[in-house]
């Protein structure tokens, strides 16, 4: 019985990691207005230099995705699970990032202006450089996270878990 439960455990661990969808797919999508992935499985794709402003990925599960320096300007990742992802030099202005699963994400260089992020988790996530002004992180967990080297002028910090995180 044991034997069957980790095969079906794996199993769904591996179909977990099946993106639904591949980058020309993504590419041949954006090209008309409105474009919306909610809930879609896009785990691992490289999305990176991509213009994705104004997409919505809320609910979406968007584990190792590759957004390095894409335009995610308006973008929507309403509770999307984007850990692990790599955002490195992306643009998330305005972005709406409310409750989105940022564990472990790399934002280096990132520039998340005015983004709403009230109440992601951004735990272990990588913020090097990034800018958060006027972001709004109230009750965001951003338990041992290394602020020093991030931008947060004008950052609404109200309820957040900042335990352990350093400045």
């Amino acid at each position: 019985m044991d034997g069957i439960n980790a095969v079906l455990n794996t199993k769904r661990e591996d179909e977990e990691l099946d993106t639904e969808l591949t980058r020309t797919d993504i590419i041949k999508c954006i090209q008309s207005d409105r474009v919306r992935f909610r809930g879609v499985n896009l785990s691992g794709l490289d999305l990176s230099k991509l213009d994705l402003s104004l997409v919505d990925f809320s609910y979406a599960c968007l584990k190792n995705v590759f957004f390095s320096r894409a335009n995610l300007q308006c973008a929507k990742f309403k509770d999307a699970d984007a850990e692990d992802a790599c955002l490195i030099d992306s643009s998330f202005c305005q972005a709406d990032l409310r409750s989105a699963h940022l564990q472990n994400a790399d934002l280096t260089n990132a520039n998340l202006e005015g983004a709403i992020l009230e109440g992601a988790n951004l735990k272990g996530a990588k913020l090097s450089n990034t800018n958060l002004k006027d972001a709004n992180l109230q009750r965001a967990y951003l338990r041992q996270v290394n602020l020093r080297d991030t931008h947060l002028e004008g950052a609404k910090l109200d309820g957040a878990n900042l335990l352990g995180a350093t400045r």
